[in-house]
């Protein structure tokens, strides 16, 4: 599995998401940041939209789910076609359940981290996941400054990752733009969430594809020290 890249539609023009979605059809996916005001002091989209956009969109959905009680909301993402649903471990109250129903209905399962929270309490259910998601920024507001305090926690995630021989993707979210993306590849992330970097540019479609030729360089780098 190589770099994938997933614009984040928090920084498109709302009214126009379907062209939001066509203007990245080079990108792998495109994120969708459901926020509920409650988990996080931000309000955005919900299920409906969700349902409206995924057959307008060229690529497959990415939810992250910045919501209280996402073992109640988080499987009818999946239900409406979203191939891949991230819930946040904080709010979840059982994450294996929720994983495992998730997968059943046909969705890759995410587990996302705000940046605080470590990795080490749950090396032994990523087996039951697809995707780790660390935020490089806190959650709820997009154009945040990227923290770099969080890449040793890629880090350490990759190397829980390999001890185990799962076939995980890391993802990370925040920040993310052609001056941060190398540092995160060189940590071992390899799904990169962009907003701002992507839907402020006047060609989006090039900005993807200088992501990917950034973190594929990096990725390179990283494999060859090894």
């Amino acid at each position: 599995m190589g770099v994938q890249i997933s614009p984040s539609i928090l920084s498109a023009d709302f009214a126009r998401l379907a062209d939001a979605a066509a203007s990245v059809a080079n990108a792998d996916w495109l994120h969708v940041d459901v926020m509920d005001n409650h988990f996080v002091p931000n309000l955005t989209l919900g299920l409906p939209v969700v349902e409206s956009l995924l057959p307008a969109s060229p690529i497959p959905l990415d939810c992250h789910l910045m919501i209280e009680d996402p073992d109640r909301w988080a499987p009818a993402y999946a239900e409406a076609g979203a191939q891949s649903v991230t819930f946040h471990v904080e709010a979840a109250h059982a994450p294996i359940r929720l994983a495992r129903q998730l997968r059943s209905l046909g969705a890759r399962a995410g587990m996302a981290l705000k940046p605080a929270t470590p990795i080490e309490p749950y090396e032994d259910i990523l087996s039951e996941l697809d995707m780790v998601l660390v935020m490089t920024v806190e959650p709820g507001f997009g154009g945040q400054k990227f923290l770099d305090v969080c890449l040793p926690k890629v880090r350490r995630t990759r190397e829980l990752v390999s001890k185990h021989g799962l076939e995980l993707w890391i993802q990370v979210d925040g920040g993310i733009s052609p001056e941060t993306i190398e540092r995160c590849a060189e940590a071992g992330a390899d799904v990169f969430v962009a907003g701002s970097a992507v839907y402020r540019a006047d060609d989006p479609a090039r900005v993807v594809d200088e992501l990917r030729r950034l973190a594929e360089g990096a990725t390179t780098r990283r494999q060859g020290a090894h």
